[in-house]
């Protein structure tokens, strides 16, 4: 697809619509042994929109969804957003701390989660000690096939939390049959308006809430359609392993799906056997998931007895895709695995390697149609980068989000004005080469000061990982009276592997420059990960520095 595409800017509702119009009885997700047509979950997402107005929820109020990969969050994402409604997205990983912040920032009135014991009590005591109003519970044993369900109701009561339902605690199932018996006519929505806030640590730190409207969602979606190139994109069946509440998820996956009348097939979380027994099920033909996912399916003892064959492509996003692992996982799958770069506030998706033809391992790829890229000087970002040098990467394009919630502190921090258009700096270094592939040398606040030298972690991880021994690597700056800070590197190994700290210090030290040698290679079982399973710098410096 040509750069110059034009998209049309959809409200999100009118592009399940469509697809729904087009394909009702399609399949959109296989879940557990269940199948869920389009029609099907755009009756139940209207009806769920109908019932938010029966409980006085208005165009522009707040529902959070803290839901795991169930088919209760398509329905309440879709219909908060008929009803004209911001969806706000919560990890069910959240602490009740956490969780009450978000509510109070958003300002979330209504919060919809599942009947799994540890949720439910996280989101009970949220709705006991904060503003939010009301809690609805969707039932998981529901969501299953008759027998399964059944089975979990009698066999697996311990995994079905007890709910005090009550007039601010209301059943999933009664909830969305009050809405259908309603009925009414739906909000128009404006492609322009609010849709989604996303929270995230951003490129400034602190939690903040990206406000993506709908134009911002559809468009990136679309832009994502446009890489296939295999023909009628409603044939692809997705492995839907990462989190819906994760924009890269909410894009690659879910809306990517709906603009296309793709099929999902969705586990609840990512488990190694489980996905590669739902690759095989499903035929899945494309696989989007972060570094670990495909390590973790390397390392698992099915994977060479699973057919995989049915994939075409796999993506690569959330974190750096190291090299050995990308020849690893293509030589044991024959499946291609390209690494592709995305932010929250860009709506997920940015760049991406072709999924056929040339690509350049190492690259996020070249940027998805109508983007724009400038890289600008480390230090200045008023100014342009000098020509052949890495800058900061800033972007513009119509999947740009249009600041964070009530923080237009933040948003000045992350917008610059260039060439009569306003850029998102990224916090991102960067370099473009002559055929438009970006690579990713680091992030400015990840770069270590040795002696008046800027050192890179991740060209020092990248050395680190082309050890036989090394499966995980990370590196930070341990401050150094005389230079200031001193890179000191965190490595996992390989199972087989026979190597000591000072081994592979010394390996390290013999292929980098002066500046970048490690005072310490420090060996550990595993290293922190965020919530989407990618590995946590920022975790590990806070563990090991305070």
């Amino acid at each position: 697809m040509p750069w110059n595409t034009t998209f049309e800017p959809l409200a999100l509702p009118a592009m399940f619509a469509r697809t729904v119009q087009a394909c009702p009885d399609a399949a959109l997700l296989y879940f557990l042994g269940r199948t869920f047509t389009y029609g099907e979950l755009f009756r139940d997402a209207q009806a769920f929109a109908h019932a938010l107005k029966r409980r006085g929820i208005a165009p522009g109020d707040r529902v959070g969804l803290f839901l795991p990969n169930v088919p209760s969050y398509v329905v309440a994402y879709y219909g908060a957003m008929m009803a004209g409604a911001v969806v706000v997205n919560f990890s069910p990983l959240y602490s009740v701390e956490e969780l009450e912040q978000q509510v109070a920032d958003s300002g979330t009135r209504l919060l919809v989660t599942v009947d799994v014991p540890e949720l439910y009590a996280t989101a009970q005591k949220v709705l006991q000690g904060s503003a939010l109003k009301t809690l609805v519970v969707s039932s998981l044993a529901q969501m299953l096939p008759f027998a399964k369900g059944l089975a979990m109701r009698v066999f697996a009561r311990s995994k079905i939390a007890r709910v005090d339902y009550g007039e601010s605690v209301l059943r999933w199932d009664e909830f969305l049959e009050g809405g259908r018996k309603h009925g009414g006519k739906l909000p128009e929505i404006d492609p322009q308006a609010l849709a989604l806030l996303q929270y995230t640590g951003g490129t400034t730190g602190t939690p903040k809430g990206a406000m993506l409207t709908h134009a911002n969602l559809s468009i990136n979606a679309q832009q994502v359609a446009g890489l296939n190139p295999y023909g009628d994109p409603s044939h692809e069946v997705f492995m839907g392993a990462l989190p819906f509440f994760h924009v890269f998820a909410n894009t690659a996956l879910l809306n990517h799906a709906v603009v296309t009348g793709a099929a999902i097939a969705m586990v609840p979380r990512f488990d190694a056997k489980q996905v590669l027994q739902t690759i095989e099920k499903h035929g899945a033909t494309g696989f989007p998931g972060v570094p670990t996912m495909f390590q973790a399916l390397l390392d698992h003892p099915d994977l060479d007895k699973t057919d995989v064959s049915s994939l075409r492509v796999c993506i690569s996003g959330g974190a750096p895709l190291p090299a050995p692992l990308r020849e690893k996982f293509e030589a044991r799958t024959g499946v291609r695995l390209v690494e592709g770069y995305g932010l929250t506030e860009s709506s997920g998706v940015i760049s991406t390697n072709p999924y056929e033809g040339t690509r350049k391992p190492g690259t996020i790829g070249q940027v998805v149609m109508q983007t724009e890229v400038l890289l600008l000087d480390k230090e200045d970002p008023t100014v342009l980068a000098a020509e052949g040098e890495p800058g900061e990467l800033a972007l513009h394009g119509p999947q740009i989000m249009q600041g964070y919630w009530n923080r237009p502190d933040a948003a000045k921090d992350v917008f610059v004005e260039h060439q009569g258009k306003t850029w998102l700096r990224t916090g991102d270094v960067a370099t473009l080469d002559s055929d438009g592939f970006l690579e990713i040398v680091d992030r400015i606040k990840d770069m270590i000061a040795v002696g008046g030298f800027k050192v890179f972690p991740s060209q020092v991880e990248d050395v680190l990982l082309d050890h036989p021994g090394v499966k995980e690597a990370l590196v930070i700056g341990r401050p150094d009276s005389y230079r200031g800070e001193a890179p000191v590197a965190y490595v996992t190994l390989n199972a087989d592997a026979q190597a000591t700290g000072e081994e592979l210090r010394d390996w390290l030290n013999a292929r980098v420059g002066k500046h970048e040698r490690a005072d310490e290679v420090v060996i550990r079982a595993d290293l922190p990960k965020t919530m989407i399973g990618k590995l946590d710098r920022k975790a590990l410096r806070a563990e090991v520095l305070g």
